[in-house]
């Protein structure tokens, strides 16, 4: 698959029962690494919820939610956020995934290159931040792919979907570091 087999699109396109099959469908493949999310989305009318919620977010311009989808089949095949925006020190965080069939093939590579233009040139922050566990090593060589600078390691900072503490790997990126990809 290439670039050209998906597209990227925004909250208010999303029906929630397509949202709630893309959680279902990969609910092993995210259950350490989004669990609110997971427990957010048990049914299709949390989802539901979850997503109003969301979207009401976004209007309130706390959050901001981007979504791969297949092009050929419709599907949803991935999740990228824009959250824990700080506008006093004019920073935000990222958090994404995607469907365990479009791994390896540069989806959310591109939908964090397009959220870091989104950030530094639509939001004007300063700060971009990546929190992720140890043990998710794709997630960090997205960071690393896109110049973020591992920062330290927040230990027992994150409860899995276990319910086990995890460390978490803490990586930043500041606009004046920041090169369009």
């Amino acid at each position: 698959m290439s670039f050209t087999d998906w597209k990227t699109d925004r909250i208010e396109n999303i029906l929630p029962e397509e949202f709630y099959k893309l959680i279902e469908k990969n609910k092993n493949h995210i259950k350490k690494t989004f669990p609110l999310t997971l427990s957010y989305c048990k049914d299709s009318e949390k989802t539901k919820k979850f997503i109003a919620f969301n979207l009401d977010k976004e209007k309130k311009k706390e959050g901001y939610f981007f979504f791969a989808r297949d092009s050929n089949t419709q599907d949803l095949i991935g999740y990228l956020c824009v959250k824990t925006i700080d506008c006093h020190i004019s920073k935000c965080e990222l958090g994404y995934f995607i469907d365990e069939d479009y791994q390896g093939k540069g989806i959310t590579s591109k939908m964090v290159s397009d959220a870091l233009d989104f950030c530094f040139n639509e939001l004007n922050l300063n700060k971009v931040f990546i929190c992720t566990s140890e043990i998710n090593l794709a997630s960090q060589r997205i960071a690393l792919k896109h110049n973020f600078k591992q920062e330290g390691i927040l230990r027992d900072e994150f409860r899995n979907g276990d319910g086990t503490l995890q460390n978490s790997v803490y990586f930043g990126l500041l606009k004046s570091e920041y090169i369009k990809s």
